[in-house]
């Protein structure tokens, strides 16, 4: 870590949120193992433009997001790629858990009564850091779920993997347009775990290179250079893209 990185811990069932430059990279470490990151992205100058969870899948012919992916808007731009990852599989289909999961799985609570230690869920923090944009419920969209791994059985079933954790797993994001980040470290719906799980990360924030013409996440996928395209048609001012 240098004296130009910006570093927090954000404890489990909690929420944040910010806005990131472009270039700017965005390092998440779960500290203990078992940690769930929900993760919504938007475009600031236009938050119509959002996270696109088919199209980043289908355009790259994968299942899971791991190093050489990139975060598609519904635009058909990039907002992030992930130029390096250790734990090696995060999930995008299994969405968010909501207030009524979270109460039949680990039992109901209120702030009033718990405080902080309250069980959060992920749509109703989603709902609190869009909110603080102008945002609601209107403009939620599916989500990533950074550190979690949800797999397909022979029957087409979805299996959430528990033992795939890994303590100080990190995943790197290079931001590739600015980019409005919501965030929460609530439990993913699928989570088997018998009590609620507090799982704490770390996010850091800090300067990196832009991608150059060789960039390992540019060239995973014909598709992926297209998206830089319209990326630069976005910074040069120019409304069009391709389709």
């Amino acid at each position: 870590m240098t004296a130009d990185t910006y570093a927090e811990t954000i404890p489990g069932g909690k929420h944040w949120s910010m806005i990131m430059r472009r270039n700017m990279r965005l390092r998440l470490t779960d500290i203990e193992g078992g940690a769930n990151v929900g993760m919504l992205f938007y475009n600031p100058l236009n938050t119509l433009e959002r996270y696109n969870a088919p199209d980043t899948l289908k355009c790259q012919h994968t299942f899971k997001l791991t190093a050489g992916h990139c975060l598609y808007s519904d635009m058909g731009r990039i907002f992030c790629a992930i130029v390096s990852d250790t734990r090696g599989w995060h999930d995008t289909v299994g969405g968010n858990s909501n207030k009524a999961q979270v109460a039949a799985k680990w039992g109901a609570t209120r702030f009033q009564s718990q405080r902080n230690d309250w069980q959060q869920n992920g749509h109703d923090s989603f709902l609190v850091e869009a909110a603080k944009y102008g945002l609601g419920l209107r403009d939620l969209a599916a989500n990533v779920n950074w550190f979690s791994k949800v797999a397909v059985a022979d029957d087409g079933a979805l299996l959430f993997d528990a033992a795939a954790a890994q303590a100080r797993a990190t995943i790197e994001l290079r931001f590739e347009m600015d980019t409005l980040v919501l965030m929460h470290t609530c439990p993913h719906p699928m989570d088997p775990s018998a009590t609620y799980p507090r799982k704490p990360i770390q996010y850091e924030i800090f300067q990196g290179p832009p991608a150059s013409a060789d960039d390992a996440c540019r060239l995973s996928a014909p598709e992926n250079e297209r998206g830089y395209r319209n990326n630069h048609l976005f910074h040069a001012g120019c409304a069009c893209g391709e389709a």
